[in-house]
């Protein structure tokens, strides 16, 4: 057994699964039963652990999967070779996500996506709509960041070629920062406690995790979703804290003009988590949406 492996079966929780897919081990939960299904995305250098607080109150109204994205948490990580399929694209998430609502049997999911995991969320609903009836767009990177960030196709050879040099610049500079940088999704810094920060440090920094970083980094191009916005036909609430420093609150607004028919829900004394920071307003804001527009609770 392989040393990410024996971490895996080591951390998992009782009710952790796994699934075996595109050279990946990907972790993930299902908690609740019947009404829709809500499949939770969390952002960048985050896990499942980021939706502790609010899995609870959703599986009390619908079934809901939580899963830890390629490159972070219990999921593992593969280094792409001429010898697997692997892949770190958004694209391939996109497919991820999917195939995980297929795995529980549905054919639908409301997708609720912080950060980058909203960046997600939107590609999903655009590349497979058959598979998505409704959107949560919390801090999503729709106009900046990981959705427009784009390696050019001049340079990418020689930085692939140079991952094992680039990869280990990477680990020193984000283990150096790490701290700092989740600190700085919060608004009320004081409300986010020593040991979250800690798990979530483990959760990062295990395995090959700087190496499958970089990979991640490698894949990330411009996705042009703005333009897009025009073909969603779903219910769409846009959820944004009102001190979010991450992806501005400026850009949540714009996001909710630009999608016909969204709905706009502005957390106060809130930073770019909100289901981790207010909890409870982010549940009820989300559990307000599926009732009274989506009404499949």
């Amino acid at each position: 057994m392989d040393s990410f492996l024996q971490f895996q079966e080591k951390s998992a929780d009782p009710d952790s699964r796994f699934l075996e897919t595109g050279g990946f081990r990907v972790h993930y939960k299902i908690s609740g039963s019947g009404g829709p299904l809500i499949v939770l995305l969390h952002g960048s250098f985050l896990s499942i652990r980021s939706w502790r607080d609010v899995a609870g109150p959703f599986s009390e109204k619908a079934t809901v999967l939580v899963f830890d994205r390629p490159a972070f948490g219990l999921t593992s990580r593969p280094i792409p070779s001429s010898k697997n399929n692997v892949r770190y694209s958004a694209e391939a998430q996109s497919d991820l996500v999917v195939q995980l609502v297929k795995r529980t049997g549905h054919e639908k999911a409301v997708l609720v996506g912080n950060s980058t995991g909203g960046t997600l969320a939107l590609l999903t609903a655009l590349r497979y709509p058959e598979h998505v009836q409704g959107l949560v767009l919390a801090g999503a990177m729709i106009y900046s960041g990981y959705a427009t960030s784009e390696v050019p196709s001049f340079i990418k050879p020689f930085l692939t070629g140079m991952s094992p040099v680039f990869s280990r610049l990477m680990k020193f500079l984000i283990t150096r920062l790490y701290d700092r940088n989740i600190r700085g999704f919060w608004h009320n810094r004081e409300l986010l406690c020593d040991e979250i920060l800690a798990a979530y440090r483990r959760d990062l920094m295990v395995g090959e995790w700087s190496r499958a970083f970089w990979e991640l980094f490698l894949e990330t191009r411009h996705l042009g979703l703005q333009k897009k916005l025009g073909d969603l036909e779903i219910p769409v609430l846009v959820i944004t804290g009102e001190h979010d420093l991450t992806v501005r609150t400026e850009e949540s607004l714009r996001l909710a003009e630009d999608i016909a028919g969204a709905e706009l829900e502005i957390i106060p004394d809130c930073g770019h988590l909100p289901q981790e920071e207010t909890p409870d307003a982010f549940a009820a804001a989300v559990i307000a949406f599926l009732e009274n527009k989506m009404k499949v609770i």
